[in-house]
């Protein structure tokens, strides 16, 4: 068993497992619409983003985050670039929030997750509605951003978890 972990490939796959898991959620646009569920709806791509700036920049590139951005942006059919800033926005609050933060800490992380979460799409809603004339749903971007959220927590234990297994993995 001790063997296993420390499987070469087993390392390489726990440190672009961020990375996999972005370009899977770009790739795959979550729909909940098969299960009658209205006004149901998170950004997950937002919260993988701000935990892996805020908590282990080094698995989440600039440049990945931007080419997500591209991806996402084809795959929803919005014009391009739109959600690369709006992501490297996102990374840039986390750098900011990373920089100013002498311990870290969950609430306060969540509580700034909410701020960032409402300006990211505020901006996102401004330019789709009123540059590119794009008809925008306002209560879906709110449920949106509460779902996303709310969300934060569980994701949290897991992104953490398997942060803590990648450094694990990196320090054997």
């Amino acid at each position: 068993m001790s063997s296993l972990n420390k499987s070469p490939f087993l390392q390489i796959f726990l440190s672009y497992l961020p990375i996999f898991m972005l370009f899977f959620s770009v790739f795959n646009e979550f729909d909940f619409n098969y299960l009658k569920l209205e006004y149901f709806s998170f950004n997950f791509v937002h919260l993988l983003i701000f935990f892996w700036t805020l908590r282990n920049p080094d698995h989440l590139g600039y440049l990945v985050i931007f080419f997500a951005g591209i991806i996402n942006d084809v795959v929803i059919g919005i014009p391009l670039g739109i959600s690369s800033f709006c992501y490297l926005l996102l990374c840039s609050v986390t750098a900011y929030i990373r920089n100013i933060t002498l311990s870290p800490n969950f609430i306060k992380d969540w509580i700034s997750l909410l701020f960032t979460i409402l300006l990211i799409n505020s901006i996102q809603v401004i330019v789709l509605d009123l540059i590119f004339l794009i008809t925008v749903d306002y209560m879906n971007y709110l449920i949106n951003s509460g779902f996303t959220f709310l969300f934060y927590p569980i994701f949290f234990v897991v992104f953490n978890f398997l942060n803590k297994r990648i450094s694990i993995q990196q320090n054997d």
